[in-house]
This record gives structure tokens, C-alpha cells and sequence, in this order.
């Protein structure tokens, strides 16, 4: 009976494998030469506004409740 398949041993198999990773290796190495330089990110007024309102009556009712006031010195 014969049959129709590729004779592909390991030492073939080797070399095709190991072509690939060159071949895989060369296109790393010489992609970063056409990639364009990245532009600054601006995160815009939302991101840059100060966030933290300490007299925020939330902030005031948490370190209320929480037992801050008690530690203050008088």
C-alpha cells in the first residue's frame, strides 16, 4: 500500500522550525524601525481636577462617625 504523505522526519522538521524562528526573529528586530514615534497622552481637565474635597459633607460625616473628632487634641 502506498502512501501519498511527505517524508518529514525529525531533522527536516528541525531545520523548518528553526528557519521559521529566524525568519520570526529578523521581522522583530527590524519592526521597530517603521513604527512612528507615539504622541503625548493629555488627560484633559477631568482627570487633572483635584478630586479630594475635604469639607465635602460626606468626607465630614465619615471621619464623624468613624470617631475622629474624639482623637483631636483640645
Amino acid at each position: 500500500m502506498a502512501t501519498d504523505k511527505p517524508d518529514l522526519n525529525r531533522r527536516a522538521f528541525l531545520r523548518k522550525a528553526t528557519g521559521a524562528a529566524g525568519a520570526m526573529t529578523a521581522v522583530a528586530v527590524t519592526a521597530p524601525a517603521f513604527v512612528d514615534d507615539a504622541a503625548a497622552y493629555d488627560p484633559g481637565d477631568d482627570e487633572t481636577r483635584t478630586k479630594y474635597q475635604p469639607d465635602s459633607p460626606d468626607v465630614q460625616a465619615f471621619y464623624r462617625t468613624n470617631g475622629y473628632e474624639t482623637l483631636q487634641d483640645n
